[in-house]
C-alpha cells in the first residue's frame, strides 16, 4: 500500500469531514457510524465556508489539490484563500463536537479539557503538513 496515498486520502477525509459527515449530527448518530461517510448532501454551509476560506470553486478541485499532495495552506496561498479561516473553521467543528460528546457523557470533562486546550495547535499543524 502506498503512504502517500494513505495520508492524502486521510487528510483530504478530513478536510471534507468538515462539508457533512458528522460533524454536525448528534453525537448518538456520530457514534454509531463506524467509519467516516463521504457526504455532500448535508450540511452544504459548513463544505461552502471551507472552500471558500480556501478560495476554492468546488470539491474536486480541493481534492485534485490535496492527492497533489499539498497542504491546505498551501492551497489557501495558492487561490488566495485565508488559512486564518480555514483553522478557525476546524476548531470550530472540532470543538461543537467535544461539546457534543462532554454532553453526551462519551468523555469525561478532564478528557474534554485536555483535547480542547491541543485543538488550535492539531489543526494548525495538520493545515500546514503537506504529502509532498
Amino acid at each position: 500500500m502506498n503512504i502517500k496515498r494513505v495520508m492524502i486520502v486521510g487528510t483530504m477525509i478530513v478536510a471534507m469531514s468538515f462539508g457533512g459527515t458528522t460533524w454536525g449530527k448528534p453525537a448518538a448518530a456520530a457514534a454509531a457510524a463506524p467509519v467516516a461517510k463521504w457526504s455532500t448532501s448535508t450540511n452544504v454551509a459548513d463544505k461552502d465556508e471551507l472552500l471558500e476560506a480556501l478560495n476554492q470553486s468546488s470539491d474536486e478541485d480541493l481534492y485534485e489539490a490535496l492527492y497533489d499532495g499539498k497542504s491546505l495552506h498551501d492551497i489557501a496561498v495558492e487561490n488566495g484563500g485565508n488559512i486564518d479561516s480555514v483553522i478557525h473553521l476546524q476548531v470550530a467543528q472540532l470543538t461543537q463536537q467535544l461539546d457534543a460528546r462532554l454532553a453526551s457523557g462519551s468523555i469525561t470533562l478532564e478528557q474534554y479539557t485536555a483535547q480542547k486546550a491541543e485543538l488550535s495547535e492539531l489543526v494548525t499543524q495538520s493545515v500546514l503538513t503537506s504529502f509532498d
